[in-house]
Order: C-alpha cells, then structure tokens, then sequence
C-alpha cells in the first residue's frame, strides 16, 4: 500500500507542478499579468527548491520528481508573467 500511496502522491504533486500553465494560458489570452503576485511565485520556488533539496538528500524520488516538475513550471510561468508585465508610468 505504501508504494501505491507514494506512486498517487507523486501524480498528483506532478498534476498540482502543472497547474500553473492555466495561469500561463490566462496570461497569454488576455496579454496582462497585472492580476498576478511574481513576489508570491518567487516564495513558492524557494519551497520548490528546498523541497527538491530535501528530497534528494533522503533519496525521495517522489518528492524530487513532482517539486522538479512544478520549479521548472513556476519559473515558467514567472518568465511569462515579467514578460507581460507593463512598466509603471
């Protein structure tokens, strides 16, 4: 059972490290990041990180994988969102 709990956790840590990219499509569609905190995604990817860290140094690919998945889709989606954001008159 353990081994079918890890296997769901790490889908669904995998499904949660995407989710950003409806974010990322909201953005493109409307060509704005006004209504999006970059200083919140920056917080969440140094959870991301140390998690990724944590799991490496305890041999966890669970959390490896799924932190992995959702840095990467993070500093996506902060890319996109700098990218979109219009400079301050």
């Amino acid at each position: 059972m353990p081994d079918a709990l890890a296997v769901a956790a790490t889908a669904w840590g995998v499904v949660m490290g995407i989710s950003p990219v409806l974010q990322i499509r909201r953005m493109l569609t409307t060509r704005s990041s006004a209504d999006l905190s970059i200083g919140y995604l920056a917080v969440l990817m140094v959870g991301f990180a140390l998690w990724i860290a944590y799991g490496l140094s305890i041999a966890n690919p669970a959390l490896v994988i799924a932190n992995t998945v959702a840095l990467v889709v993070g500093a996506v989606t902060i890319l996109v969102a700098a990218r979109l954001r219009v400079p301050r008159a």
